[in-house]
C-alpha cells in the first residue's frame, strides 16, 4: 500500500471516529452495589483493553482481589491504593472507550455516603445513569439518594441495574418486585420513564449478550442500550451563550475573550451583548484552534473579537442581544450539602456560577427532604448529605438561567473562604419570587383586597421607562395631580427620593443600576400591598430588568408605558448636563450615549414629549386607567 494510500486509509479512520456520537455515562448507587465490577466487565467482555492491561489486572486480582481466582473487575478503575485496600471507591474515575457505534466517557463514582459529594459531581456531566442495585440487599438510603440528585440534575437517561442476580439464583420474581419498589420512588420524585436490566456485573450476565441463565428476560443488554440511546444535541436555536474564561491579550494587536459556547451559535457579523454590563458590540473574529471560522456553536471552544473596545473580564457572559439571561442577587435553590461542618444560614460562601465567583450566603432554608419519605421537613441546619430548598442571597447580582434550562447558568458550588473546600452544590430553580412574602401576609388580618377597597381603586405600578429627562417624571407629576383630583392614592419613584435614601449604597455602575431596579420594583409592590398606585420613573435601559421588576410586582399589576422622546429632545431637556458629562465620559453609563436602551417590544402605552404634553399624555393615561377598572368610580 503506497503512502497516499495510507495516508486516505489514516484520514477516513479519523474522520469516522469524529462522526461518532458521544455519551458520557455514570454508574452510582449504594456502596458495594458493584458499579466498578460493571465497568472493569464491561471493557474486559468488549476486549477494549490491552495485553499489559489484562496481564496487570490479574496480577492485582491476585494481590488485592476479592475474587480468589477469579479476575477481580473493579480493580480496573479503583485506582487508589485505599480504594484496593478496603474494597471501595473513594474518588471518581474517568474511562474512555470506543465501540463501532459510538465514543463513551464512563463515570464510576462512590456509593459510600462520605462521597456523595463526588457522586453528585460524576451526575452534573452525564447524559446517562446506571443506577446499581444488590438484588440482595433491595433500595437503599444511599440509592434513594443517589436515584433524587440524577433528578434534580436533570440527567436524561436512567437505567436501573438490578446487579447480582447470580446471587438471587437469578430470580425473575425479586427483579420484578424490585422494579416495581423503584418505580413506585421514582413517580414521587418526578422520573417518568427508567429502563430496567437485570445483570450479573461478576459474570457477566445481560452486560455484552443475554446469556443463559436468564431466559425469562427478552430486553436489551446493557451495551445495546448505551449504544442505541438517543444522546442529547446541542441544539443552534438556543440563545448564544459564552461565560468568558479569559481575556486573552498576547500583544499589543490583539485583544479576544475566549471560552467555551455553552448555548446556541455565534457567527462573525452578529450583535452581542455584555452581561451584566448592558454593553453591546458585533463580532469582528471567532479563532479557534482550528484558525478562523465564521461559526462556532455549543460545545465548542473559541477566542472572540469585537468590533468594539469594551472592558470584559473573566465572569462576563458573552449573549445574543435579542435574547440576554436574567441577573438577580436572590435566588430560589435545591441545595446538597457536602460539608461535615452543618449549614447555619446567614454564613458567608464564595458562590462560582459558570465563570463568576461572588461571595454569598444562605438567608433561609424552607425545608429539607427526607430521602426515604420524600417529607418536607422543618430545618434550622444542615448536615452532610442533606437535600433542602433554600434562599440564597449574593453580594451583588449576577446573570443566570434556572437549571432545567440551562446547566451552566443554573448549577453552583459553594466555596469555604477559609479553606477553599467546596461546602456544597446547587440548583437555581427561579429568582426568589415573593410567594413566600405572599404565604406569610397572608395571616394578615388586613390584606391588600382591604386596604384597596377602602381607597375604591385597583392598586397597580405604573412603569415609566425611556432616556433621562424624556419626560417620565413630567408626565407622573400630572397624572398624580389628576389622581389627587379624583380622591385617588398614588406615589411617585424616581432618582430624586430613591437614590439619596434606600439606594445610598449604590453607584453608576451597570451592575449597581440593576440592584436599583430591584429594589425599586420590591417598593412599587409593597406599596401595591398598601393599596397605592404606585408611578416608578427610572430609564430601566435593559429588556431583561423591565421584565425582572414585571415579576416582581406581578404581571397583573404591571403597566408599562414607555416615553418614546427623541433623544435630541431629552437632551435639550437636561438641565442638570448628565448627557453633556456623558459624552465628556464624567459620567459613564448613560443610555444612548455610551450604553443601549433596548425598546419596549409592547408597552401598555407609549408617548412623546414631541407628540404629547404631560398633561395631555396624564389625560390619557387617566382614560386607560378607567377603562381597564383600576379608578373604579369616579
Amino acid at each position: 500500500m503506497s503512502a497516499s494510500d495510507s495516508q486516505a486509509k489514516l484520514n477516513s479512520y479519523i474522520d469516522k471516529q469524529n462522526r461518532k456520537t458521544l455519551l458520557r455515562f455514570i454508574t452510582c448507587g449504594s456502596v458495594d452495589d458493584g458499579k466498578s465490577t460493571l465497568i472493569g466487565r464491561l471493557l474486559y467482555e468488549s476486549k477494549l483493553l490491552f495485553d499489559d492491561q489484562v496481564d496487570r489486572l490479574k496480577s492485582a486480582s491476585k494481590k488485592n482481589g476479592t475474587q480468589g481466582e477469579e479476575i477481580d473487575f473493579a480493580l480496573l478503575v479503583d485506582g487508589l491504593a485505599a480504594e484496593r485496600e478496603q474494597g471501595i471507591t473513594i474518588d471518581v474515575a474517568y474511562r474512555f472507550f470506543t465501540t463501532k457505534e459510538r465514543k463513551f466517557i464512563v463515570i464510576d463514582t462512590p456509593g459510600h455516603e462520605q462521597y456523595t459529594r463526588n457522586m453528585a459531581t460524576g451526575a452534573s456531566q452525564a447524559d446517562l445513569a446506571v443506577l446499581m442495585v444488590d438484588a440482595r440487599a433491595g433500595l437503599t438510603t444511599q440509592t434513594k439518594r443517589h436515584a433524587y440528585i440524577v433528578k434534580a440534575l436533570a440527567v436524561p437517561h436512567i437505567v436501573l441495574a438490578i446487579n447480582k442476580m447470580d446471587l438471587v439464583d437469578y430470580g425473575q420474581s425479586r427483579f420484578e418486585e424490585l422494579v416495581e419498589d423503584f418505580a413506585d420512588y421514582a413517580r414521587q420524585i418526578g422520573i417518568e420513564d427508567f429502563t430496567a436490566i437485570p445483570i450479573s456485573a461478576l459474570k457477566g450476565d445481560n452486560i455484552i449478550s443475554l446469556g443463559q441463565n436468564m431466559p425469562w428476560y427478552q430486553g436489551e443488554t446493557l451495551m445495546r442500550h448505551l449504544n442505541t440511546v438517543p444522546v442529547r444535541k446541542e441544539t443552534l436555536e438556543a440563545p448564544f451563550r459564552m461565560p468568558v474564561q479569559w481575556v486573552n491579550r498576547p500583544d499589543l494587536d490583539f485583544r479576544g475573550f475566549s471560552g467555551r459556547i455553552i448555548n446556541g451559535m455565534v457567527k462573525t457579523g452578529m450583535e452581542i451583548m455584555v452581561v451584566p454590563s448592558g454593553k453591546t458590540s458585533e463580532i469582528s473574529r471567532i479563532y479557534t484552534m482550528d484558525g478562523d471560522l465564521d461559526m462556532v456553536q455549543a460545545g465548542q471552544s473559541a477566542t472572540l473579537c469585537l468590533k468594539d473596545e469594551i472592558d470584559i473580564s473573566r465572569g462576563d457572559i458573552l449573549c445574543d442581544r435579542r435574547d440576554i439571561p436574567r441577573c438577580s442577587d436572590h435566588f430560589r435553590v435545591r441545595l446538597l450539602w457536602m460539608d461535615e461542618q452543618a449549614l447555619q444560614p446567614g454564613q458567608t460562601w464564595r458562590i462560582k456560577l459558570g465563570t463568576r465567583t461572588v461571595n454569598a450566603s444562605i438567608t433561609q432554608i424552607h425545608h429539607k427532604v427526607d430521602i426515604n419519605t420524600l417529607d418536607k421537613l422543618n430545618a434550622e441546619t444542615l448536615e452532610l448529605n442533606e437535600i433542602a430548598e433554600c434562599i440564597l442571597r449574593t453580594d451583588s447580582p449576577v446573570c443566570y438561567e434556572p437549571y432545567a434550562n440551562n446547566r451552566d447558568l443554573g448549577g453552583f458550588i459553594l466555596i469555604d473562604r477559609i479553606t477553599n473546600a467546596t461546602s456544597g452544590m446547587g440548583l437555581i430553580e427561579d429568582m426568589h419570587s415573593l410567594s413566600e412574602v405572599d404565604q406569610r401576609t397572608q395571616d394578615l388580618l388586613i390584606d391588600r383586597e382591604a386596604r384597596a377597597a377602602l381607597k375604591r381603586q385597583t392598586p397597580v405600578t405604573l412603569w415609566f421607562t425611556g432616556l433621562k429627562r424624556s419626560g417620565k417624571t413630567y408626565v407622573a407629576n400630572a397624572l398624580e395631580q389628576k389622581l389627587y383630583g379624583f380622591g385617588k392614592h398614588a406615589f411617585i419613584l424616581d432618582p430624586g427620593n430613591v437614590w439619596p435614601g434606600m439606594s445610598e449604597d449604590l453607584e453608576s455602575t451597570s451592575s449597581d443600576q440593576i440592584e436599583n431596579i430591584r429594589r425599586v420594583a420590591h417598593m412599587a409592590r409593597l406599596m401595591n400591598e398598601a393599596g397605592l398606585i404606585a408611578m416608578t420613573c427610572f430609564t430601566s435601559p435593559l429588556n431583561f430588568e423591565r421584565k425582572m421588576a414585571r415579576r416582581i410586582i406581578g404581571p397583573e399589576h404591571f403597566i408599562e408605558i414607555h416615553m418614546d422622546t427623541p433623544i435630541e429632545i431629552s437632551q435639550a431637556q437636561d438641565t442638570q448636563g448628565y448627557y453633556r458629562k456623558a459624552r465628556r465620559g464624567e459620567i459613564q453609563n448613560v443610555a444612548g450615549v455610551d450604553m443601549p436602551y433596548e425598546y419596549p417590544a409592547s408597552p401598555d402605552m407609549t408617548f412623546s414629549l414631541k407628540k404629547h404634553s404631560p398633561e395631555e399624555a396624564a389625560e390619557e393615561i387617566i382614560e386607560f386607567l378607567k377603562s381597564s377598572g383600576v379608578l373604579g368610580k369616579i
